[in-house]
């Protein structure tokens, strides 16, 4: 315990439902209100779309209760950066720790970031990605993309300032969102849904196709073209049910931090899957398949919206999904720089990412993840930040679970107060499902994917180089 409590700021103040709120609050951000337009696209029937949040509930579940061991076994801030270097090496915690600043922390906060412009745009039409701003050569520069940095630098400053995470204003904002999904799950099954659209649905539940937005059309698929679909279809079912891991990088703040930050975990990602299958039920049961592929700007819950509520409705959804994601973005620039610095103590990143501002939080730590993730806004759409932050996720995730088997035969003999449930067969099923996926997307999504992977090996030179000037100096 000696080594948490050097830090003066690592007070144990957060309960169990501190961490689950924790959990559920940072999985919530944009995605279950824009991604299930494109896995219908992808994949083009109601049994596939559902079938794809079920599956990608299971694989979330079995990685996060297979956490729990680790958690358990290392429970101090940094998380999953902890982890791998207990279970590999420096290199491979410094891969990771280079990879949530070059791709996934900073390429979900552009993601969310880039969502919360959807919203805006919804409310006020010049936030539109459509409003080019300013054109040199092939690249232009949108009024939305204008909207995700905004919200980034602001948010970046707020915390440069030294807010700190409030537990009660973390609960509050979480119970918002939840209770924002579950009206309009509720009100959508109650008011809106209509046997004939349901029906109509699930005629052919188990058709494979693809539609195309350029020629409003759909194709048959099988073979390589549906395993592609698939590929394509989990990347934002995926990413929606990401960030979970979040609450073990301030584990150093839990109570019980050996019980609680696993029980977290699942709870977490447990309320989250239920409710996410729930929603895209419900989108079934109101909204025709058409219409969910052809919503504007992929916002069906907008869609949604206007047949449950009317336009009035749509408004307050709106709202909504901008608070969701604005909170979400807000726990992610917090909790990424905790990483960096953390790093940088151990001597695994840049020295100044270890130097607390006046305001005694990680300013540059802080200010590099802010410019970073900006200029990812600038990068492509929403589905091009997906493809390069899932494919990271997944490598890191596969690693970090493989770890449990190394740290069984490593340390035979340590405290696991919580062992990982189902050991061996769900954590290897894990490592075998996401394994396939990768593959996929190496495969089908490499022009993107292939960016991302890139990204994360020029980590091995810069390792080598920083670790020189640490041996210099």
């Amino acid at each position: 315990m000696k080594e948490e409590m050097e830090d003066g700021s690592f007070k144990r103040e957060l309960g169990l439902l501190d961490g689950t709120m924790l959990v559920v609050g940072s999985m919530i951000g944009s995605g279950i209100f824009i991604v299930s337009a494109d896995i219908a696209r992808q994949v083009g029937s109601a049994g596939w779309l559902i079938l794809i949040w079920v599956l990608t509930a299971v694989i979330t579940v079995i990685a996060a209760v297979s956490y729990g061991e680790l958690s358990a076994m290392f429970p101090k801030a940094g998380g999953q950066y902890v982890y791998l270097k207990e279970a590999y090496n420096k290199l491979i915690a410094f891969l990771y720790g280079w990879s949530l600043f070059a791709v996934i922390q900073t390429g979900t906060i552009a993601a969310v970031g880039v969502a919360f412009s959807k919203f805006a745009a919804y409310l006020y039409e010049p936030f539109s990605n459509e409003n080019i701003l300013y054109t040199i050569g092939s690249f232009e520069l949108n009024a939305a993309q204008l909207v995700s940095i905004v919200t980034i630098v602001l948010l970046t400053y707020i915390n440069s300032r030294g807010v700190k995470d409030s537990k009660v204003l973390q609960t509050i904002l979480t119970i918002i969102k939840i209770l924002s999904l579950f009206g309009l799950i509720v009100f959508g099954f109650t008011l809106a849904a209509k046997a004939e659209v349901w029906d109509a649905n699930w005629t052919n539940a188990w058709e494979t196709r693809s539609f195309s937005l350029d020629t409003k059309s759909w194709s048959p698929i099988s073979g390589s073209l549906l395993l592609s679909g698939i590929c394509a279809a989990m990347v934002g079912s995926l990413f929606s049910s990401d960030a979970w891991a979040g609450v073990t990088f301030i584990a150093g703040e839990i109570k019980n931090p050996q019980r609680n930050v696993g029980l977290s975990l699942f709870l977490g990602t447990f309320i989250v899957s239920v409710i996410y299958i729930l929603a895209n039920l419900m989108y079934v049961a109101v909204l025709p398949l058409d219409t969910i592929t052809t919503a504007k700007s992929d916002r069906v819950a907008v869609v949604a919206a206007q047949y449950i509520f009317g336009e009035a409705g749509t408004i307050i959804i709106a709202v909504m999904i901008m608070i969701s994601t604005f909170a979400c973005n807000n726990g992610l620039i917090m909790a990424g720089a905790r990483v960096y610095y953390t790093m940088a103590k151990d001597g695994l990143f840049f020295k100044k990412a270890s130097v607390l501002n006046a305001s005694d939080v990680p300013g540059w730590a802080l200010w590099a993840q802010g410019v970073w993730a900006s200029a990812l806004c600038l990068t492509g759409q929403y589905g091009a930040l997906l493809d390069f932050v899932v494919i990271i996720v997944m490598i890191f995730y596969i690693l970090t679970i493989y770890g449990i088997f190394i740290l069984r035969k490593k340390m035979p003999d340590a405290e696991r107060p919580y062992r990982a449930f189902g050991y061996p067969f769900l954590p290897a099923l894990y490592i075998i499902l996401a394994t396939a996926l990768c593959i996929g997307l190496l495969v089908y999504k490499l022009e993107t994917c292939g960016w991302g992977v890139l990204i994360m090996l020029i980590g091995i030179p810069v390792y080598y180089l920083t670790k020189e000037k640490e041996a210099v100096a």
